[in-house]
């Protein structure tokens, strides 16, 4: 049965400071900041009972707080290059058992997803349960959900040296799965051909179009209706196909060689 829980909390990781597209979890369409329409798709999720908004310690990221408060959503404030530490630091000031992990760049995210994920964690008793881990993910860029125990992202926080095991909450899960029991949750057959994350402005094009002809006539679309959208208009789809996903994470793997070099 599921159930809506205190010690499941969604930690939604957040910036203005991106440097493709800045200002862009605040972007409007039609007049509503894109991670104003994110929080209330994951309030939908049956099993989440606390949605925190993870940010920066910068004062650019104020804007942020403010929007949060609008929506009546808790904000923790943290180191802006070791994500993995505002994790953990915000994870224990919430008293999280679970962390579901999200980030502000899929405004589209379906809780349905998010659902599925969290019962596959639970079900199967494990650390840590992911729809993204590469490489050959099934699921479309910007529809993202990881979920993983308190203790195992303790272990991660005391553990976790690399650059980008700090910069990236999870590569830790990934890189030592024999420390943890890990696993992904699948399609039968795979959309990952399709992007609707928001990192580009070609990114924002397309998820502009989709809220616009979506959350007028149904607010709770699906994943599914989106891609059924995509389908009858693949001029859209098409606008950001091109763009390589995760491109961030070469730039920190590309850090720890440096890193290990000086060591």
């Amino acid at each position: 049965m599921k159930e809506k829980s205190p010690g499941i909390v969604a930690i939604i990781q957040a910036r203005l400071g991106s440097s493709r597209l800045p200002g862009k979890v605040l972007k409007e369409v039609q007049g509503r900041p894109l991670l104003s329409y994110m929080l209330e798709r994951v309030a939908q999720s049956a099993y989440i009972g606390q949605i925190v908004v993870a940010i920066t310690n910068r004062s650019q990221d104020d804007p942020i707080v403010d929007c949060c408060h609008k929506e009546g959503i808790a904000v923790f404030r943290g180191d802006e290059d070791d994500a993995l530490d505002r994790y953990y630091q915000c994870a224990s000031s919430f008293h999280a058992d679970t962390i579901v992990r999200l980030t502000a760049d899929c405004p589209l995210m379906d809780p349905k997803v998010i659902d599925a994920v969290v019962a596959e964690y639970i079900s199967g008793n494990y650390d840590y349960v992911a729809n993204t881990i590469p490489p050959n993910a099934t699921f479309p860029d910007g529809m993202d959900v990881e979920v993983f125990s308190f203790a195992a992202l303790e272990r991660a926080w005391r553990e976790a040296r690399k650059p980008s095991e700090r910069e990236h909450v999870t590569f830790y899960f990934w890189k030592n799965t024999d420390c943890f029991k890990t696993h992904r949750y699948d399609l039968e057959e795979s959309l990952s051909h399709y992007r609707l994350t928001v990192d580009y402005p070609e990114d924002f094009e397309v998820v502009s179009k989709i809220l616009s002809e979506l959350y007028p006539r149904n607010a709770n679309f699906t994943m599914q209706d989106i891609i059924s959208f995509l389908m009858r208009h693949p001029e859209i789809q098409k606008n950001n196909a091109s763009i390589a996903s995760n491109q961030g994470w070469e730039v920190s793997l590309e850090k720890d060689k440096h890193t290990w070099r000086e060591i």
